[in-house]
């Protein structure tokens, strides 16, 4: 095995950065629905692919990319909002396991309405939001990152940084917290329940939209399937860094991100891109097993 250069180790290390950003966004609307309901949402990926192909056809009808992902962003709000109201929240009522089955259901669901829907990708390729000519990148030391992927990874920064503010700094933030750990006594102090999970459902949704709309621009397209392999690494950054830590998720999906990549590069014989995905799943496997509550999350403490 011979070792890589200084320059084709930082090439990894970039690439790695870029696509942990894509995981990372997608864990980011994971651990907002947990933070705020106590659910996982199952159906995050297939609810951003679903956000994704309104922007592509609000795009391909005349609108302008970024107005087209604002108004997708905020349909998104509006479906996560009613498939809370709807579907979660008289389940969660009678099991907790119940949302679980809803959420598989959801993901097939959605999955089955864009193929039917859309089918094929469409012949329309999918733009992305920032530069992506083959002369837009910068050379680091012989390593290129290209803008478009740089462009990412400052939109998955920036929206990190928002949900911590909105977390720690808000009392709206504090009433998600409190209602996903005593929903009965939050009532009682005056919180509006019913509007903070309508609220964790629709800003998880609008994250979906733009994470989706991201991939496909980097992918130049819209499949039903896109967002199936960054679910799975979404998870693993979700559960590694914990399922209420905003910057767990963020520290989380750009390290599995780096270390993915390096993995595959390093050692292709052993684990090459075929076997990426396996290392999401060993890391799901050894942080449920050895550290639960993840890197950064919190433990809870009961009282016997």
């Amino acid at each position: 095995m011979d070792l890589p250069s200084f320059s084709e180790l930082l090439q990894y290390i970039f690439d790695g950065l870029s696509v942990g950003a894509i995981y990372a966004l997608l864990a980011l609307g994971l651990v907002v629905v947990y933070r705020g309901t106590g659910h996982l949402n199952f159906a995050q990926g297939e609810m951003a692919t679903l956000c994704t192909y309104g922007v592509w056809e609000l795009h391909d009808r005349g609108l302008p990319l970024i107005l087209a992902l604002v108004i997708g962003a905020a349909i998104g709000f509006g479906l996560g909002a009613v498939i809370e109201t709807a579907l979660i929240r008289p389940v969660a009522k009678k099991s907790p396991f119940a949302v679980i089955i809803v959420t598989i259901g959801l993901f097939l669901g959605i999955n089955s309405l864009t193929n039917g829907v859309w089918g094929p990708p469409p012949e329309e390729a999918m733009p992305s939001l920032f530069p992506n000519k083959p002369d837009d990148f910068v050379s680091i030391v012989g390593a290129t990152w290209r803008y478009e992927r740089i462009g990412v990874l400052v939109v998955c920064l920036i929206l990190g940084a928002g949900l911590l503010q909105l977390f720690k700094r808000t009392r709206f933030g504090l009433a998600m917290r409190a209602v996903a750990s005593n929903p009965e006594s939050s009532r009682l102090v005056g919180i509006s329940t019913s509007h903070v999970l309508m609220a964790s459902w629709g800003i998880a949704a609008a994250l979906g939209a733009v994470s989706g709309t991201l991939v496909a621009g980097v992918n130049t397209s819209v499949t039903p399937g896109m967002m199936f392999s960054i679910f799975v690494y979404a998870s693993a950054a979700a559960t590694l860094g914990g399922l209420d830590s905003v910057g767990g998720a963020l520290i989380a999906g750009l390290s599995i991100g780096v270390v993915e990549n390096l993995a595959a590069n390093i050692f292709p014989d052993w684990i090459g891109q075929s076997m990426r995905l396996a290392v999401a799943l060993v890391i799901i496997l050894v942080v449920m097993l050895f550290k639960p509550s993840g890197l950064f999350g919190s433990s809870k403490v009961e009282r016997v």
